[in-house]
């Protein structure tokens, strides 16, 4: 790492007067040193972080530590309560409300109920799974702090970036420069925002 690429503050009387420092970011060129650096950030104890990469790479969420998603338990229990709203509904509708013999059908056919209960099934899933997701990845967030960094612009390219959040409990501007200088990164940058 050279000095020139590296943008850091030794200590916060570096950091400008009317500034504050928002998350570390750091650079590697290839997956597998960034896979490395994963695991011992993840180590050190960090909650509030994240990995950018232009690709997704396999074995990262291991690395990371993340839990398996809970989508999946979201979209199945959604889609049942479609399933079962549907055949409650129709039942009151055909058998109790309303009741009406057609063809000489009884009105609690379950094959007259199939397609009221799959679209309804699917119509619910499909809304649980985008709003859920978007629960569970904390959108919308219409900005990141990341995007302060003009060397960010490289993730969507060809490089790797670890981003330690200042807002984690286990940061500290001197420790977490020192962990993420130790995994030799290309680039170690402190973002920083102005104060308001």
């Amino acid at each position: 790492m050279s000095s020139e690429d590296t943008h850091t503050a030794s200590s916060e009387e570096e950091m400008g007067a009317g500034s504050r420092p928002v998350l570390f970011l750091a650079r590697f060129d290839n997956s597998h040193t960034l896979h490395g650096a994963v695991e011992q950030v993840r180590d050190a104890g960090y909650t509030k972080w994240d990995v950018h990469t232009p690709y997704p790479v396999h074995g990262l969420d291991e690395a990371m530590g993340l839990k398996p998603t809970k989508i999946g338990i979201i979209s199945m229990t959604a889609a049942m309560i479609g399933v079962i709203s549907a055949v409650v509904m129709i039942q009151w509708m055909n058998a109790i409300d309303y009741p009406i013999i057609i063809g000489g059908k009884p009105a609690n056919a379950i094959p007259s109920m199939v397609p009221i209960m799959f679209e309804l099934g699917v119509l619910l899933c499909g809304l649980s799974t985008v709003f859920g997701l978007f629960h569970l990845c904390g959108l919308p967030r219409h900005h990141h702090p990341v995007f302060y960094s003009e060397a960010f612009e490289k993730a969507s390219d060809d490089k790797f970036f670890i981003s330690i959040e200042a807002e984690d409990p286990s940061f500290d501007l001197n420790k977490t420069r020192s962990l993420l200088e130790s995994l030799k990164p290309t680039h170690l940058e402190l973002v920083e925002e102005e104060n308001s």
